[in-house]
């Protein structure tokens, strides 16, 4: 017995060795990202102009101050204007107030430490809430951070945050001048992609790759539903907006008829449906009348030929005078309230990732400071970077990345300012690096963390005017290095298996949403449901997002169990599938009204399927009723209770 026990415990560490090795080379690995040619250049551009200005109204420092706005371009992504302007606005707020309040609080380290960690926490709250992309809290982090590392002098503070709000300024004008040439842009790319996923779809019909690109194209409707909301404005819809959101509806019911008929049939579709749908696809990039004629075959099936008229309705929208096109834009937005209330909840991964994060930098901040380091922010710095990543092997990836990368940085920045560069050289090696920063951060963190490191040594050289590069050399790598290591504990010791533990309560409620919301959308008083309102579809909406998250984060966990998590993804998969048709109901104004004895047993089932993921118990098939003209859903239930049943047979 003893040989077994300890025959196990020596298979266990083998695997455990095996998973470490694995994760450290992950760390070195170069991601096969486009480069952002423009937008590198245009966050050089950002960075440097502001020290331009200084240097031509005399005044280095005020420029590099001014730079510290520039920080403002880092947050530019792919979304649309609309939602870019105000993003951009509040960031450049967020950035400058944080020098104001650093500036202020310096003399008192304690409360530097607290207020460092509350405003860590606060962004990566709002940011995971918002599901906004970006950098997150990093640079609110480092604005405050490098407002605490200056000469000591609140009544500075107004000039400071002023200084640096003009910096932001000039990062919005630059980040809004794509608006002039293309501003639907964004917008046109989402709704390109589904039609390119959705032309995948139909491909796939009747293959083995079927629900990988069922799941792609939901995804990319999904994307695209959201960035279409985000860039509506109700006093200014322009037409090709409009062509769009309708392009968007009309992909999603394409989308369903052929789900329908794969489900039903279990047949291939024509290749001409694909070839029709992807040569639609380019005309709405290129904003130009579809001239690709794909010929329909002799000889199709009624459905087939159905699709055929869909897709040519497709083409219609986008190419005939919008006057022609009777269809009503209905967007659907939830308010800030009900996205924040969703995300402030004690078992949301939102909620404990804000506090976690917080709660670490605060006490590596109370360490740079309790000690006296040099430069002492560069330790809750780096830390904040390191916890910057997504998972808790994302973390280690970062530490090993951060440090690495400052030490070709160091040897970077040394090359630099052996040759004392001075005046306008500045502002363009600050361009340069910032250029190199951004093209690289796609690829491989440590790359960015090359040109980074001596840009950040160039700004300290310069604006302390100390003059000390050894000392300065010497101080970031041992304060990186203590940044790293607390952040890394930290996020071990908080967060190791806490999303592991919280998945089955996440699955079990958000089946249990569904449930609610589908018997919202059959009972009796469906017809009087508010289609932007809906308390039970934005709970559902928050679930789904919550779950997804958990899981992402699971999957990212050290020594997950990996077999467990795999067998959980077909559930996973089908509770975001149920959502999606469920959600996708609630447009037909016509539904059918269920018996009281058919919502009880759609209930019951529901709740058993619920039971079943929470304590980990075996599930039964249930009797599922029949709903008219919503097949869709039935068969999604069943399969969500096959996905069930299968993975409680997996061991944990």
């Amino acid at each position: 017995m003893d040989k077994k026990k300890q025959k196990k415990s020596s298979t266990s560490i083998s695997l455990k060795s095996t998973e470490i090795h694995s994760t450290i080379k992950q760390a070195f690995e170069i991601k096969k990202n486009p480069f952002p040619w423009i937008k590198a250049f245009s966050a050089g551009v950002s960075a440097s102009l502001p020290v331009f200005i200084g240097l031509l109204l005399g005044s280095l420092q005020y420029g590099l101050l001014a730079g510290i706005g520039a920080f403002t371009y880092l947050y530019v992504f792919n979304q649309p204007y609309a939602q870019r302007a105000k993003k951009l606005f509040f960031v450049m707020i967020g950035i400058s107030l944080s020098v104001g309040v650093g500036t202020l609080i310096a003399p008192y380290p304690l409360a530097s430490a607290i207020m460092m960690g509350v405003i860590g926490a606060v962004a990566i709250f709002i940011f995971g809430a918002l599901k906004i992309s970006g950098p997150s809290a990093i640079f609110f982090v480092l604005s405050f951070a490098m407002a605490t590392g200056m000469p000591v002098d609140p009544s500075l503070a107004p000039l400071r945050t002023g200084l640096v709000f003009l910096g932001g300024v000039l990062s919005w004008l630059i980040a809004m001048l794509g608006w002039l040439i293309s501003p639907r842009e964004p917008e046109t790319n989402a709704v390109k992609r589904v039609y390119m996923e959705l032309a995948a779809f139909l491909d796939s019909v009747g293959k083995e790759n079927f629900n990988e690109t069922r799941q792609r194209t939901v995804s990319a409707m999904k994307q695209a539903e959201d960035i279409l909301s985000a860039g509506y404005i109700s006093w200014q819809s322009s037409d090709m907006f409009k062509r769009l959101y309708l392009l968007t509806e009309h992909a999603n019911t394409i989308f369903l008829e052929v789900l329908e008929i794969a489900l039903e049939e279990k047949a291939k579709l024509p290749p001409e449906l694909g070839e029709s749908i992807r040569a639609l696809a380019n005309s709405i990039e290129h904003k130009k009348k579809n001239n690709t004629k794909i010929l329909q075959p002799d000889h199709v099936n009624e459905a087939a030929e159905h699709l055929f008229v869909k897709i040519y309705n497709a083409d219609a929208i986008m190419n005939e005078p919008i006057s022609r096109i009777n269809q009503e834009v209905r967007i659907s937005k939830r308010s800030l309230k009900t996205v924040f209330l969703g995300a402030f909840d004690k078992n949301s991964i939102v909620f404990l990732s804000s506090v976690k994060y917080g709660t670490v930098l605060t006490f590596a901040a109370i360490i740079a400071y309790t000690f006296d380091f040099n430069r002492s922010y560069w330790i809750p710095l780096s830390c904040a970077a390191v916890m910057s990543g997504a998972t808790i092997i994302a973390t280690f990836h970062r530490a090993v990345q951060r440090f690495l990368g400052t030490i070709v940085g160091i040897l970077v920045a040394s090359i630099i300012l052996s040759s004392t560069p001075q005046g306008y050289i500045i502002a363009i090696i600050i361009l340069v690096l910032t250029f190199f920063t951004e093209l690289f951060i796609v690829r491989n963190y440590g790359f960015a963390a090359m040109f980074f490191t001596p840009s950040a040594l160039i700004m300290a050289e310069y604006t302390t005017q100390v003059h000390d590069f050894a000392f300065f050399a010497t101080v970031r790598v041992t304060d990186i290095f203590i940044g790293c290591v607390i952040g890394l504990i930290g996020t071990l010791l908080i967060g190791r298996r806490s999303a592991s533990s919280l998945l089955p309560h996440f699955i079990a409620k958000t089946i249990r949403s569904e449930g609610q919301f589908l018997l919202m959308l059959f009972s009796e008083h469906n017809s009087r449901i508010d289609y932007e309102e809906s308390r039970e579809r934005s709970k559902m909406q928050t679930n789904l997002t919550n779950l997804k998250t958990v899981y992402n984060t699971a999957s990212g966990e050290l020594f997950s169990n990996k077999t467990v998590l795999d067998s959980l993804w077909p559930v996973i998969f089908s509770i975001e599938q149920m959502g999606y048709l469920l959600d996708s109901s609630l447009k037909y104004d016509k539904r059918p009204v269920l018996s009281d004895e058919s919502l009880a047993q759609l209930l019951y089932t529901f709740e058993t399927m619920a039971m079943a993921a929470e304590q980990n118990q075996p599930h039964t098939e249930k009797n599922t009723p029949d709903i008219q003209g919503f097949s869709k859903i039935k068969k999604e239930i069943i399969a969500l209770q096959n996905a069930l049943q299968i993975s409680e047979r997996v061991p944990g």
